[in-house]
């Protein structure tokens, strides 16, 4: 897996740890996810390590990136493609020396100041959101539309927009300047991963080709 290979991925899963991780995965990625992040923080090191390793086996065999969060060492021991850091964790130039130049680092923003600090810093893709406010990061206020379209326009890298990505709101995503999708809850929730991860994929093909090409 090749950083550069991030531009074309549409449909970002992120998914807690879960006893049918392995199935899970699996039936997401052939319902259209092709990236997917590990973001458990309950584990014990070794403990995530395993469980991370299963990921990676999963989705090496449908060569979808696998990404591993906050632990930059950890993706290493796990064998992971990468690894996602947010506002609080590690800076991402010390997560680029552990991982090395050819894994995946991504970076979370929420504001236009974060965007303009992740314009000089060794990462491969950023994230941006909360669109919508969601449980998922308790406390944190949705950034709407307008900081999505920021993040687009000055980014020379991939921007993947999180909060509330559904079917029924990827067609405003889209509108706004999104061509890469976060999601979790959705999927994690779905009781057939397959058949959610189908629709919000197809819908986010249609989002995208009806918005047209990024500008």
């Amino acid at each position: 897996m090749t950083t550069g290979d991030l531009a074309g991925r549409r449909l970002y899963l992120c998914t807690p740890d879960r006893p049918d991780l392995e199935n899970f995965v699996e039936r997401c990625i052939l319902g259209g996810a092709d990236v997917v992040q590990l973001r458990e923080r309950s584990l014990s090191d070794r403990a995530l390590v395993a469980r991370a390793r299963a990921l990676v086996a999963v989705c090496a065999a449908h060569d979808v990136p696998a990404i591993v969060n906050d632990r930059p060492d950890l993706a290493v021991a796990a064998g992971a493609d990468g690894v996602h850091v947010g506002q609080d964790d590690i800076e991402p130039a010390a997560a680029r020396a552990i991982v090395g130049p050819n894994r995946i680092v991504g970076l979370s923003t929420h504001a236009p100041d974060e965007l303009a600090g992740s314009l000089a810093e060794p990462v491969d893709y950023i994230s941006a959101g909360p669109v919508n406010a969601t449980p998922t990061k308790p406390g944190r206020p949705g950034t709407g539309t307008g900081y999505l379209r920021l993040a687009v326009q000055r980014s020379s890298r991939p921007v993947f927009v999180t909060g509330g990505v559904t079917p029924d709101t990827v067609d405003e995503l889209a509108a706004a300047g999104a061509r890469h999708f976060v999601v979790v809850r959705y999927l994690t929730e779905a009781d057939d991963p397959l058949a959610a991860a189908r629709r919000l994929r197809g819908a986010i093909d249609d989002a995208i080709a009806q918005a047209g090409p990024e500008t």
